[in-house]
């Protein structure tokens, strides 16, 4: 008969947390590498004092991370586990209210990017006693109601522990979200702080090392078999590539399959290396930010087999990039609610056995020699295009694709680039040139400003052997930079590639489109006569900012400059380096020849927003819902 061990909640957590471990494909490896947490008098006593007794007995037990901003460790947390496939991650521990829903944003761009991360805030007292506490909601209506239930939406799991005895089933519930390639996500356990400190006996079991098996789904027989039949009919296949590939590590099977069929390869920002760039069936990025050869193989489609994509806005042109009238899609999902979008056939089946499956089960066919020629010559139109955007000799100030390209040119196959919102993720998904499966790291479901600097360093601590290139923006810089304290105490290299632009240089362009024209996007002085923030640019200097942090920086004017700064700051041995760059916001990249669908004003006494509007009336009755059936005889066949 087995026996109880007494331990506070939070010291029941810190070790049962240590105790999980994932396998897939007969690899295991620990579920969380370490906690984050920042602490106040909500978790301080809990699960602050838990981490320093589990520290002391055992360091490598559960590694305790200090972090500047809660909303940046689970930026941390959540791009160490995209780093990782999802089969590894971080905790977060944050104190009852700001420290708490600090993590709201992370937590919501966890959620929807569908990537695990395990919050642990700290809450209102279970007993009342005190109440109302510092930083307690007071709901007249609910007593049970406080700050840590904004976590709900944005959670694939939530729990709150008011008792000792509820803290297994919910640790248990946690565990299996974390690891479920369909549900995963956010996952919020509230701990109220006087139940972090309270004892109970726990039986032993509980802390056992247990093991999450990550499954690889095969597909239902009769839904392969409509798969491939409409695959059978195609004549203009194009496989859109999304994160799915990548998370389940399919990237092997996929090119085996694009060569064993012909199939032309396009990728989504998520699935962007799925192909390497120079492969002759690569495309390239499809949609608002693609190439514009993937998006007119994307035009002309008849067949599109979508690959672990959930078809954003972005990555459908806001449901315009597919134009041909009869197009049909294969859906090849591990979530049967992306498999069935667009009237799709639905194929539910992790990426590698689904594609395995249908290669097995198209035997010799494939498209025709005409159709691969054409699509590996749109690929060397596209690289011509590319090369030419790295090389603009734009003055006096580079154009940030040329900035790209240094950046590119001087990293390796297997370096991480890393960006998140801004002007800079829809340009590198048309003109990074990726060799690697996980050397592209752009978020861009949730489009976070401020994630950068911190998914940078979460991807550094997950990949320590490949160097980290993080791109950012002088606007996502001054969101959230503090994590750089951090990558410093740590000895975290990281090479920051900081582009200043005076501005928001995304929103500046879109605003120019929607007749807006750079209203509110540059940093200026205000103006003393019109009263409008239209004066000289703000004498803000951010590399002298990160050189007080405890950065090395360098500055570089010029891109001959730069590649000298970024081979120096690849050289250099340990801890975050800087590398400032002044560019021009105005110089566009390379046209997508698409569209997204931003709303214009439909009435205006400004003739820009006019004009704005007429385009986007334009561009509306384009359209389409896409609900052409796949799935019937008729449609399957013809």
């Amino acid at each position: 008969m087995s026996g109880t061990v007494r331990l506070t909640v939070a010291q029941a957590v810190v070790r049962f947390l240590a105790e999980q471990w994932t396998e897939r494909d007969g690899v295991e490896q620990r579920l969380f590498e370490g906690c984050f947490g920042i602490f106040g008098h909500g978790n301080v006593a809990g699960m602050g004092q838990a981490l320093l007794q589990s520290e002391l007995d055992d360091p490598d037990r559960l590694r305790y991370l200090q972090s500047r901003n809660e909303q940046g460790m689970v930026h941390a947390a959540v791009a160490f586990a995209r780093m990782r496939n999802r089969l590894s991650t971080l905790a977060c521990t944050a104190s009852i209210g700001p420290g708490a829903t600090n993590m709201v944003t992370g937590a919501a761009l966890a959620t929807i990017n569908r990537l695990p991360v395990l919050l642990l805030p700290g809450d209102v007292f279970s007993t009342r006693v005190s109440s109302p506490v510092l930083q307690e909601l007071e709901n007249p209506a609910d007593r049970e109601v406080s700050v840590n239930d904004v976590f709900r939406p944005v959670s694939r799991y939530f729990d709150r522990v008011w008792r000792p005895e509820q803290l297994p089933a919910a640790l248990l519930g946690a565990m299996r979200v974390l690891t479920d390639p369909v549900e995963t996500g956010a996952v919020t356990v509230a701990l109220p702080q006087d139940v972090q400190a309270e004892a109970y006996d726990w039986p032993e079991e509980l802390f056992d090392r247990r093991v999450w098996h990550v499954a690889r789904p095969v597909p239902e027989p009769a839904a392969l078999e409509r798969a491939l039949a409409a695959l059978r009919s195609a004549r203009r296949p194009l496989l859109v590539a999304g994160g799915g590939v990548i998370y389940s590590e399919a990237t092997e099977t996929l090119r085996r399959f694009a060569e064993a069929t012909g199939i032309p390869v396009a990728e989504t920002q998520a699935g962007k290396g799925s192909l390497p760039y120079d492969h002759p069936l690569a495309l390239g990025a499809i949609g608002s930010t693609g190439t514009t050869v993937a998006n007119r193989f994307a035009r002309e489609a008849d067949v599109v087999l979508g690959i672990g994509t959930r078809y954003s806005d972005f990555t459908t042109a806001s449901r315009t990039a597919f134009a041909n009238p009869d197009v049909r899609f294969v859906n090849l999902n591990v979530a049967g609610i992306d498999s069935v979008k667009h009237s799709g056939v639905a194929l539910v089946a992790d990426a590698r056995t689904g594609l395995d499956a249908l290669l097995a089960g198209l035997g010799d066919w494939s498209t025709g020699r005409d159709y691969q020629d054409a699509a590996a010559a749109a690929g060397r139109e596209w690289d011509a295009v590319v090369e030419d955007a790295h090389q603009r000799g734009h003055t006096p100030l580079p154009a940030q694709s040329e900035i790209i390209g240094a950046v590119n040119e001087v990293s390796e196959a297997r370096d991480v680039v890393v960006c998140a919102a801004g002007s800079m993720p829809g340009e590198l998904h048309k003109l990074w040139r990726t060799r690697d499966p996980k050397g592209y790291h752009v978020e861009y479901g949730y489009s976070c400003m401020g994630y950068e600097i911190a998914g940078g360093m979460g991807v550094a601590m997950a990949a320590p052997d490949r160097d980290v290139f993080v791109m950012v923006g002088d606007g996502s810089y001054l969101m959230m930079a503090q994590e750089l304290v951090t990558a410093v105490q740590e000895g975290i290299k990281l090479i920051v590639v900081l582009v200043q632009n005076h501005g928001f240089a995304s929103i500046g362009a879109l605003s120019e489109e929607v007749g807006a024209p750079r209203f509110g996007t540059w940093y200026r002085y205000r103006d003393a006569e019109t009263h409008r923030l239209t004066g000289g640019n703000l004498p803000v200097d951010l590399a002298a900012n990160a050189e007080s942090l405890g950065v090395h920086v360098h500055r570089a004017s010029t891109v001959d400059e730069l590649r000298k700064a970024l081979t120096e700051a690849k050289a250099h041995d340990g801890g975050p380096v800087m590398v400032h760059v002044d560019s021009d916001p105005l110089v566009s990249a390379p046209d997508s020849e698409s569209w997204w669908d931003v709303p214009v004003a439909e009435v205006s006494a400004l003739d820009a927003t006019r004009v704005a509007r007429d385009s986007y009336v334009d561009h509306k009755q384009r359209q389409r819902h896409y609900l052409k059936s796949s799935s019937n005889e008729e449609g399957v066949g013809s």
